[in-house]
């Protein structure tokens, strides 16, 4: 039996199919140890694809395999001053698990590239956990690699620092 073919999209958040997606691919990410293993709150995946739509320079790219979410891409522009242009920087990525291994991250990241293309962005940026060593494979696969400026510095090391709490205790 043949499976349907991957569908990839530019989420339209007013869409009530995609901003379904959106939140369904959005928790099980969260529930995944990639994602820090606990569910959202129910608050967020009921306004998450209104509150994406209230910044004008987020987007996200959905992957359907038929009608069925598959994958997502969460993205936010921001600005590199070494360049004076915008950046893209790769929030979220995240593909359910019985569709891996099928192509839809690269997909749905070569749909990033051309959106940040298309917005005159000087590059895309991403963080990712040194454990999820799936996901770093298909970064340099694809083209990243770590952030240094200069050899002697070392890369870039990312950090946070959380304003508030879920109430479940986790980090927002």
């Amino acid at each position: 039996m043949t499976q349907p073919p991957v569908q990839i999209c530019r989420a339209d958040y007013a869409n009530p199919a995609h901003a379904a997606a959106l939140a369904k691919l959005l928790d099980g990410y969260a529930r995944d140890v990639m994602g820090g293993g606990h569910a959202l709150p129910s608050r967020v995946l009921t306004t998450i694809a209104q509150e994406l739509a209230k910044r004008p320079h987020a987007f996200s790219v959905l992957a359907f395999v038929g009608d069925v979410p598959a994958g997502l891409v969460n993205c936010f522009e921001g600005f590199s001053t070494f360049a004076a242009r915008p950046l893209v920087n790769v929030h979220d990525v995240s593909v359910e698990p019985e569709f891996r291994g099928r192509g839809i991250a690269q997909g749905m990241l070569r749909e990033v590239e051309q959106i940040a293309r298309e917005r005159g962005c000087c590059k895309l940026t991403l963080e990712v956990l040194q454990g999820n060593t799936n996901a770093i494979q298909l970064y340099q696969k694809i083209g990243f690699g770590g952030y240094k400026l200069v050899e002697s510095m070392g890369h870039a090391v990312f950090f946070q620092k959380a304003l508030d709490q879920a109430p479940d205790g986790s980090h927002a």
